[in-house]
């Protein structure tokens, strides 16, 4: 069994060398973001929730030991439980992180909405009220990208249907952007 998720993991790998041109153009936006003094948003479900927590630590402290640079703006919308609870609650679940969207984004932000099915309610919600407040949008999805893909200025899918091995890639792909981003700030 340890060989084949292994084995399945590197041609996911592989397949994913088609791929590079979209991780590029996501990068673009985000390091035109941040360089115009813009914050970076993020949201997902679960596991992907997670890959938000992640991405904005290695933001706003960093990502490579010994490396020294400016912190960066970065709120991952998966992390205040008391917003998250009265949303859930009061509004709905789909409206978790649309209602944050709605108090913290402003026009020129970039929302980095992370779904590995491309249909999580609300994520697609919070990317419509992105768009109404003219954020830019970065799905970071599987598959075809779904709905979500069909949303976003910067749609970067991973080639498999596996939840796992999608949530494998993504973290690769927040890696090489948070790379290239301390690569950019560091000169």
């Amino acid at each position: 069994m340890a060989r084949q998720i292994l084995a399945d993991s590197i041609k996911l790998r592989q397949d994913c060398f088609d791929c590079i041109e979209e991780w590029s153009a996501a990068y673009r936006l985000l390091f035109s973001a941040l360089k115009a003094g813009k914050k970076i948003l993020l949201c997902g479900n679960g596991g992907s929730a997670a890959d938000c927590q992640h991405f904005a630590t290695e933001l706003v402290v960093r990502l490579r030991k010994g490396q020294l640079r400016k912190a960066r703006p970065a709120i991952a919308l998966t992390t205040n439980s008391s917003i998250l609870t009265a949303a859930g609650n009061d509004l709905g679940f789909e409206k978790l992180f649309s209602r944050q969207v709605e108090a913290l984004g402003a026009t020129g932000d970039v929302l980095v909405a992370i779904s590995t099915s491309g249909t999580s309610a609300n994520v697609l919600e919070a990317v419509r009220t992105a768009r109404k407040k003219r954020l830019k949008v970065i799905a970071l999805t599987g598959q075809d990208g779904g709905k979500l893909g069909k949303l976003a200025d910067s749609r970067v899918a991973v080639p498999s249907g596996d939840t796992q091995r999608i949530q494998e890639m993504h973290i690769t792909i927040l890696h090489f952007w948070g790379e290239a981003l301390e690569t950019s700030f560091s000169r």
